[in-house]
């Protein structure tokens, strides 16, 4: 599914990043992507009505 990658090395990795980053940290982080992912995707809705209205605007013209 992910490649060279198995469950058993999946497991491995996720086990090590719990124990690196501990129990805090890993919500704050996901939190942050996900305010992240939400700003990007309300630029890009932003900037297609930007867009719709240039093109408007030259059809007028």
């Amino acid at each position: 599914m992910f490649g060279r990658f198995g469950w058993a090395e999946i497991l491995i990795i996720v086990v090590l990043v719990a124990i690196l980053f501990g129990h805090n940290k890993i919500p704050t982080m996901m939190k942050n992507l996900a305010d992240g992912l939400n700003v990007f995707k309300k630029e890009l809705k932003t900037d297609k009505k930007k867009s719709e209205k240039n093109k408007k605007a030259e059809k007028k013209k």
